[in-house]
């Protein structure tokens, strides 16, 4: 994966890099590209004919930000309504959403814009955009206390992940 800049390093922990964890999950109706758009993130692959997710999909990636490694556990879930009650026990406690549509449906650019959130037009089948959105979601997310360790304060509070007016310090996550 390649990165901006020279802020960002291939997949996989450096020396002495700092690690956080978050659970990021993928929501859209069926058929809409969620699992493609990992499949090109985690193995750089684009297949086309993807068979559809029954219940949700685990994998896991890595991205390197200077010194600081973040792991993507990622919940990629089925958009068939016969599984639409499952959902809730997938995206619980989860850091970050995408949202993944149909490029067709021309109100998520308004939508994102009127709550001040992250938009990204990807493409899982040319891998335009792919990396850079999980590089922009991870350099978004707090890397200032332990995530996903039981009993940590916080393990369980959700992220916002809305533009802020002011920028703020980063800070790093220790094990």
């Amino acid at each position: 994966m390649a990165g901006r800049g020279g802020a960002a390093r291939p997949n996989g922990p450096a020396a002495g890099n700092k690690i956080c964890q978050f659970k990021l999950v993928l929501l859209g109706e069926s058929a809409v590209g969620k699992s493609s758009l990992v499949l090109r993130f985690v193995k750089g692959q684009f297949h086309e004919y993807q068979e559809s997710t029954i219940g949700a999909a685990f994998l896991t990636q890595t991205v390197c930000l200077d010194d600081t490694t973040v792991k993507f556990e990622i919940w990629d879930t089925a958009g068939q309504e016969r599984y639409h009650s499952l959902a809730p026990m997938y995206y619980r406690g989860a850091q970050a959403a995408i949202v993944v549509y149909d490029i067709t449906n021309t109100d998520a650019q308004t939508y994102a814009d009127d709550n001040s959130l992250l938009f990204m037009e990807t493409s899982a089948k040319t891998a335009m955009n792919v990396n850079e959105i999980f590089m922009a979601i991870a350099k978004k997310l707090p890397k200032n206390e332990p995530q996903n360790v039981p009993g940590a304060p916080g393990r369980n509070r959700g992220v916002d992940l809305q533009e802020n007016s002011q920028p703020s310090k980063s800070q790093c996550c220790s094990n």
